[in-house]
C-alpha cells in the first residue's frame, strides 16, 4: 500500500520557519498599513452612551450621539468617529482625541470608576465633552475631579435644574461658537454650576433664567438662597462652558439635551460639533462645521431611541413644538 511521505525533521524545522516569517511580514504590513492611517491626520472621537435612562424622547443617549456622529461625519472627512455603549475598552480610550460622554450621573455616572484612567488620558492632550446629566457627579472628590476635568459640574445643593426656554441672544467670539446663530429652546437647562479657578472657562451659551425658574421649594437640585439671589438679581446664567485646561487639553460641558428634539435645531448641532472637534484639537471653520446639505426632522429623531413612542404620540404636535421639519401625517381636519 502506497503511503504519503513523512518529511524528515529537518525539512519540517524549516517549513515552521518559513510560516513564521511570512506571518511575521503579514503582520508588519498590517502594522505599517494602521501606522500609515494615523499618519493621515485623522482626530479619533469616542462617543459614549450611557444606559437607557428617562422613557421615550427624553435622556436618549444612543439615538443623540449616533445624530453628533452623524453631524460630524458629514462635516468632515478629517475625523474618525466610534459610538459605544456604556464604557468603552482601554483601547478605545487610548485611541481617542477627544471623549464625549452622554448619559445619567450621580451615582449611575458611567465615568465613575474611571475617574483616573480618564484624568491619565487627558493630561495627554486628550479632549473631554459631557452633555447634560454627565456634566453631574456625586459630591466631594468625584465632583472635584469632574472640577479638574471639565471645567465645572452639577454640584447638588447649589445647581438646579428646571425646565424652562433659555433665549441665547448672542454668542461669544469663540471657535466653537462659529457660525451659530442666535437660539432659543426648551430644556432642562442646569445652571449655577461650580466652575473651576484654575485654567480659563469661557461662558458660551448664558441667558437670563426667568423667575418661575425658582419655583419649587429649596432642594438637592432645586433650589437654594444663593442660586435665588442670583436669578432675582437677573444675572444671566451659563449653561454651556468651554474649558482651556492648565495640562493644554480642552473640555466642555453643555448642560442641554434632556429633550430628543432639540437635537434637530442645527445651532444646537453645529455648536455641538464645533465643540466635540474643537476639544479633540481640531481648527474650526470661519462659519463652523456644515452639518453636511441633509435636514433633520422628526423622522430621523425617532431612529434609534431606546423606547418606542407612545400610543398617543403625535409627531406634528411635537415638530411644531420644537421647530422642526416633519412628514408624518396631518392632524385631522387638516
Amino acid at each position: 500500500m502506497w503511503r504519503s511521505p513523512v518529511a524528515p525533521p529537518h525539512a519540517r524545522t524549516f517549513v515552521v520557519a518559513l510560516l513564521f516569517v511570512v506571518a511575521n511580514g503579514l503582520l508588519a504590513g498590517l502594522a505599517s498599513q494602521a501606522t500609515a492611517e494615523d499618519a493621515d491626520g485623522n482626530k479619533q472621537v469616542l462617543l459614549v452612551a450611557g444606559n437607557p435612562s428617562h422613557g421615550f424622547g427624553s435622556h436618549e443617549h444612543y439615538a443623540g450621539v449616533r445624530l453628533l456622529a452623524d453631524a460630524i461625519t458629514s462635516s468632515t472627512d478629517k475625523a474618525a468617529v466610534t459610538v459605544v455603549k456604556r464604557w468603552p475598552t482601554d483601547e478605545q480610550v487610548d485611541a481617542a482625541d477627544t471623549i464625549v460622554i452622554y448619559c445619567d450621573g450621580g451615582g449611575r455616572h458611567v465615568a465613575m470608576a474611571h475617574r483616573d484612567q480618564l484624568r491619565k488620558k487627558l493630561a495627554k492632550g486628550c479632549g473631554l465633552v459631557c452633555i447634560h446629566y454627565a456634566v453631574e457627579m456625586v459630591p466631594g472628590e468625584p465632583g472635584d475631579d469632574w472640577v479638574e476635568m471639565l471645567g465645572g459640574h452639577f454640584e447638588v445643593h447649589y445647581s438646579v435644574n428646571p425646565h424652562w426656554v433659555a433665549d441665547f441672544k448672542s454668542l461669544p467670539n469663540h471657535p466653537i461658537a462659529a457660525g451659530v446663530e442666535p437660539f432659543k429652546t426648551d430644556d432642562e437647562w442646569y445652571f449655577y454650576m461650580r466652575f473651576s479657578d484654575q485654567g480659563k472657562v469661557t461662558p458660551i451659551l448664558a441667558a437670563v433664567a426667568p423667575e418661575d425658574t425658582m419655583r419649587r421649594p429649596d432642594g438637592a437640585h432645586s433650589g437654594n438662597p444663593h442660586v435665588r439671589k442670583s436669578v432675582a438679581a437677573g444675572e444671566k446664567q451659563t449653561v454651556a462652558w468651554a474649558y482651556d485646561r492648565p495640562d493644554g487639553g480642552r473640555s466642555f460641558g453643555f448642560t442641554g439635551g434632556h429633550y430628543h428634539w432639540n437635537w434637530g435645531n442645527d445651532n444646537q448641532r453645529r455648536l455641538m460639533a464645533n465643540a466635540i472637534l474643537w476639544t479633540a484639537g481640531m481648527d474650526v471653520p470661519k462659519n463652523g462645521f456644515s452639518l453636511g446639505q441633509e435636514k433633520v426632522g422628526v423622522e430621523r429623531l425617532l431612529e434609534n431611541q431606546d423606547y418606542n413612542p407612545p400610543k398617543n404620540f403625535d409627531q406634528q404636535q411635537v415638530a411644531e413644538k420644537f421647530e422642526l421639519t416633519s412628514t408624518g401625517p396631518k392632524k385631522k381636519g387638516q
